[in-house]
């Protein structure tokens, strides 16, 4: 029980949905509704993966994740 409940909130720390907000809307994006941890969408050397839906600027609804990491820049990626 104990090694379910620390590998549940190590993959709840992989996620950082305030970064990706802050990234998606520097971008243009609105609607942004975050989905979690976004497991094989991002490089290996990526901290955080959050998956995401929003509205482009042409109001197009698009889907992708926001990958990031500490001392870097975040990267967003189509699906």
């Amino acid at each position: 029980m104990k090694k379910l409940l620390l590998i549940t909130l190590l993959l709840s720390g992989c996620s950082s949905s305030n970064d990706a907000i802050k990234a998606l809307k520097a971008n243009g994006f609105t609607d942004i509704q975050t989905h979690g941890h976004a497991f094989f969408n991002c490089s290996k050397d990526d901290t955080f993966a959050t998956k995401f839906t929003a509205k482009n600027k042409d109001g197009q609804k698009i889907s992708g994740a926001v990958c990031s990491g500490w001392l870097k820049g975040s990267t967003i990626r189509f699906d």
